[in-house]
C-alpha cells in the first residue's frame, strides 16, 4: 500500500530539495501535485483539501521559505499533517478492569472480518485467554471457517448449537462457556452482508444491547479507497464504533482509507492486517505510516519483525558461530528461515531508510523463491557437509543438484556466498581490538536479488 503515492510525493519533494531558495511559486506547484497524488491514492476530496490548505498555510510561512533548507522544511510540514491526518499516537484497546472484556467485530462480508476477529484473538492471547464466538448464522460456512480459523491459532472458539437461528441464545450461550473456563476476552464475530441494510443493523442493535460491548470495532477492506469511508460513516451513525481495524493492508489498496477513515469519521485506526498470516496484524502507528509515505522507512517496524523472528535458540547458535570463527551451512539455514519468518521480501525493504534510492535493490527482482532454493540446496547436504562444505567436491555437488532439484551452477553458487561470508565471519569474531576493515562485496546479497 501507498507505493504510488510514495513514489509521486519522492518526486515532488526531490525538486524542491534540489533547490537553495524556494519562492511561494515553487510551493504552489508542488502542492498542486501533493493534492494530484493524494487523490490518485483515491483519499477523499474534502479530506484532501483540507489538508493541501493547512500544508500551505505551514508551508509559506517566512520561516520556512527563508530557512537553510526551505525543501526540508517542507518536507517536515507535509509528514507533520499526515501524521496529525491518521492520527498522531496509536490508540490502544479497551481492557476491562473487570473481566470478561466484551468486542464486537462488525463490518460488510468480504472484509476480511473473521480472518481480522482470529488475528486479533491471538494477539490478544499473549496476556490473556480470549474466546471468538461465531455470531454469522447466515453465510453458509462462516461458523466452520471460524473455528478453522481459531484452532489453526490455538484461541478459543465457541459456536451455536445445530440449527440454532437466534443470535442472542448464542451470545448467552458464549458467556456461560467463556465464565466456565475464565475467558476473559470475547470476540464476538458478527454477521456482514454485501451492503449495509436495515436488517444487518438491527441484528447488531439487538447484540450491542445485550452485550453492551467496551469495544466495537469495524473491520475495513483497505482496497475498497474511498467506499471504505462510506461504510465508516454508515456503521458509525448507527453503532458509535470505538475503532477501525484496515484489513489487506499488504494489498494493491492505494491507501486513501487509511488517510481519510478518522479525518471523516472521527473514529481511530486501531490495527492494520499486514499480511495472511495468523501472527500479521500490527497496532496502528500514524508516525510509522507517515514515515513509510515519505520514504523514511520504518526502522522500528523492521527492529520488530527482527525481534519476532529471532529466538533465543537462533542467538546462542550465532554466537557460538562467532566465537569459533566459522559460519557453516546449519548457520545459513538457520538465517534463511528467519528471514521468512520477517515476512514477504519486498515489505521488509519498504522498512529500511533509502532503500528504494540503492540501485542493487531497486533494479533487483525480490523473489523468495530463491530462499526456497537455497534452503532445498542446504537440505540436500549430508551432516558432514553442512559442517564441513570444503568436502563438498564434483560428485557431491552434482548428488546436491539432482536432490534438491535445482542445478550443479546454483549450488556452486551457493558454496561460494557461503566462503565469503564465512571470510567475513571470521574477520567479524577476530575483530576485537584490531583494525576496523571493509565488508566484501558479496554479489546479489546473498542471491536474493539479481
Amino acid at each position: 500500500m501507498f507505493d504510488a503515492l510514495k513514489e509521486r510525493l519522492d518526486g515532488v519533494f526531490g525538486k524542491l530539495k534540489g533547490k537553495g531558495k524556494l519562492t511561494e511559486g515553487d510551493v504552489q506547484e508542488a502542492l498542486r501535485e501533493v493534492r494530484r497524488a493524494l487523490l490518485e491514492a483515491d483519499v477523499n476530496y474534502k479530506v484532501v483539501k483540507g489538508l493541501v490548505e493547512n500544508i500551505r498555510l505551514r508551508a509559506m510561512e517566512r520561516s520556512v521559505l527563508d530557512s537553510i533548507t526551505p525543501g526540508q522544511q517542507v518536507v517536515a510540514v507535509v509528514y507533520e499533517e499526515l501524521m496529525d491526518l491518521m492520527g498522531s499516537e496509536p490508540k490502544p484497546l479497551t481492557i476491562s478492569p473487570k473481566p470478561p472484556t466484551l468486542m464486537m467485530m462488525v463490518g460488510l462480508q468480504g472484509g476480511g472480518k473473521t480472518t481480522s476477529t482470529v488475528k486479533l484473538a491471538k494477539r490478544l492471547s499473549k496476556g490473556h485467554k480470549p474466546l471468538v464466538v461465531a455470531c454469522d448464522l447466515r453465510r453458509p460456512a462462516a461458523v466452520d471457517q471460524l473455528r478453522v480459523l481459531a484452532e489453526s491459532a490455538g484461541v478459543g472458539f465457541y459456536g451455536p448449537e445445530k440449527g440454532e437461528a437466534d443470535v442472542l441464545n448464542v451470545i448467552d450461550g458464549a458467556l456461560s462457556y467463556a465464565r466456565d473456563r475464565l475467558m476473559d476476552v470475547i470476540l464476538f464475530d458478527t454477521a456482514g452482508r454485501l451492503t449495509v441494510d436495515d436488517e444487518m443493523m438491527a441484528e447488531l442493535d439487538a447484540m450491542k444491547a445485550r452485550i453492551a460491548p467496551h469495544e466495537i470495532l469495524l473491520v475495513v477492506d483497505a482496497m475498497t479507497g474511498q467506499e471504505a469511508v462510506s461504510v465508516s460513516e454508515a456503521f458509525h451513525s448507527r453503532m458509535d464504533l470505538t475503532g477501525v481495524v484496515l484489513s489487506k493492508v499488504d494489498g494493491d489498496a492505494r491507501g486513501g482509507a487509511a488517510l481519510a477513515v478518522l479525518a471523516t469519521t472521527g473514529v481511530p485506526i486501531k490495527f492494520a492486517g499486514v499480511g495472511e498470516g495468523i501472527d500479521a496484524l500490527e497496532v496502528f502507528d500514524a508516525k510509522r505510516m507517515a514515515e513509510r509515505i515519505m520514504g523514511m522507512g520504518d526502522v522500528v517496524g523492521l527492529v520488530e519483525k527482527i525481534e519476532q523472528a529471532t529466538s533465543e535458540e537462533d542467538v546462542k547458535r550465532l554466537s557460538s558461530s562467532l566465537k569459533k570463527n566459522r559460519l557453516d551451512f546449519d548457520d545459513l539455514l538457520a538465517q534463511f528461515e528467519q528471514i521468512e519468518k520477517m515476512g514477504p521480501l519486498d515489505k521488509v525493504m519498504e522498512m529500511i531508510p533509502g532503500a528504494d534510492k540503492i540501485k542493487e535493490l531497486k533494479d533487483g527482482e525480490m523473489d523468495p523463491r530463491r530462499i526456497a532454493r537455497m534452503k532445498a540446496i542446504i537440505q540436500s547436504m549430508t551432516p558432514e557437509e553442512r559442517r564441513s562444505p570444503a568436502v563438498i567436491k564434483g560428485s557431491r555437488r552434482r548428488r546436491i543438484a539432482q536432490g534438491s532439484g535445482t542445478t550443479v551452477q546454483m549450488v556452486n553458487q551457493l558454496l561460494k556466498q557461503q566462503s565469503q561470508m564465512n571470510d567475513l565471519w571470521k574477520k567479524m569474531g577476530k575483530g576485537k581490538g584490531r583494525k576496523k576493515f571493509q565488508m566484501p562485496k558479496i554479489k546479489g546479497f546473498g542471491g536474493l536479488f539479481n
